[in-house]
């Protein structure tokens, strides 16, 4: 009796392979999903967090590709002028007057971006370190604040004409004297320093959206040494 009720091997296999079939139909779907959970992960991790490094110098370039110059900086000064105007009749000098002025001035020092092609920058890939080499600086014309200055003359009598032509030799005088000062040694470096800082502010951003946060940037004139 015990012998009828113990099953078969040939009935247990049909039962076993069923049930293994089943299990197969039930994981697809779980795999499905699986799958698409990892498919908008990796999406979702490709657009917000991930950014593909570029080229450094192509996004350096791409700062200043719209700007024609740039302004790095302002000196305003003032500079002191005097003239004397002698007037007479037949050679003979009968009035003479003096003008002494001080006249505000104000220069500024541009950087022509139209120079800054790809052979001004330099990319060390080892250092992640950017190295860019300015144009030489160039200097306005200095604008006279004419109207701010302050005016002593001196004269027993100074004509219409006289007084003229003092104020406009004080001015001439002044712009000459304003365009030499520009071109004092520690004024010169006040405005490549202040250049340089201008030049890495500008390419900070460009560079963070490029994928390069912690590059090292390099900023020298032409003509500098690289320790400079």
């Amino acid at each position: 009796m015990a012998d009828k009720l113990k099953p078969t091997a040939t009935q247990t296999e049909p039962a076993a392979q069923k049930e293994k079939s089943l299990a197969r139909v039930q994981a697809v779907p779980w795999l499905i999903v699986i799958l698409l959970i990892a498919a908008v992960a990796w999406l979702g991790w490709r657009a917000f967090l991930y950014q593909e490094e570029g080229d450094p110098v192509a996004s350096a370039m791409l700062a200043f590709e719209k700007q024609n110059s740039l302004t790095v900086f302002s000196s305003r000064f003032e500079v002191v002028a005097e003239s004397v105007d002698r007037r007479g009749v037949l050679g003979v000098d009968l009035l003479e007057s003096r003008q002494a002025a001080v006249i505000p001035a104000t220069v500024e020092y541009r950087l022509d971006l139209s120079q800054m092609d790809r052979d001004r920058f330099q990319w060390d890939d080892g250092s992640d370190t950017l190295t860019v080499i300015l144009p030489q600086l160039k200097i306005s014309r200095p604008n006279l604040d004419e109207g701010s200055q302050a005016t002593f003359t001196e004269g027993a009598y100074v004509s219409r004409d006289a007084s003229t032509d003092l104020a406009r030799n004080n001015s001439q005088q002044a712009e000459r004297k304003a365009a030499l000062f520009a071109k004092n040694p520690q004024v010169l470096a006040m405005a490549r320093n202040a250049a340089k800082e201008a030049v890495r502010q500008n390419l900070a951003i460009p560079l963070q959206v490029a994928g390069y946060e912690d590059i090292s940037v390099n900023v020298r004139f032409d003509g500098e040494s690289a320790a400079e």
